[in-house]
């Protein structure tokens, strides 16, 4: 029998809906956190939000669940350079909000991660 899905896990795939689906319907809200090395900036948004939906609901499955965290823990980590670059962006705004935000949002990652991979190993 696979143990239900913890609160945390649960927060990440709550996460990873609401992102996703803003990734698709909004892409233009993440283009300015999107690091200059990265091409095809849209694309990658678009499919970025893809993987977090489907991220989501391999979590919420637990056929799926182990693959569906390492792949939530991979994607955490693949959109740090994203989070960091939003943070460094904001700090040369004069926007206090936004440098709380973005920069609370940094250490965040940490436990989401965790979580991810704790839904991986059936915690």
């Amino acid at each position: 029998m696979t143990a239900p899905l913890t609160r945390t896990a649960k927060l990440v795939a709550g996460a990873f809906t609401v992102s996703g689906i803003v990734h698709l319907v909004r892409p233009q809200v993440f283009e300015p956190t999107m690091p200059a090395w990265v091409p095809a900036h849209r694309d990658v948004i678009v499919y970025s939000g893809v993987a977090e939906l489907l991220c989501a609901a391999g979590l919420a499955w637990p056929r799926t669940r182990r693959a569906a965290g390492l792949a939530s823990a991979a994607l955490l980590v693949g959109v740090f350079p994203a989070n960091a670059q939003m943070a460094s962006d904001a700090l040369r705004t004069d926007n206090t909000a936004l440098k709380v935000a973005t920069l609370a949002r940094l250490p965040l990652q940490v436990p989401m991660i965790r979580a991810a991979l704790g839904a991986a190993r059936g915690a």
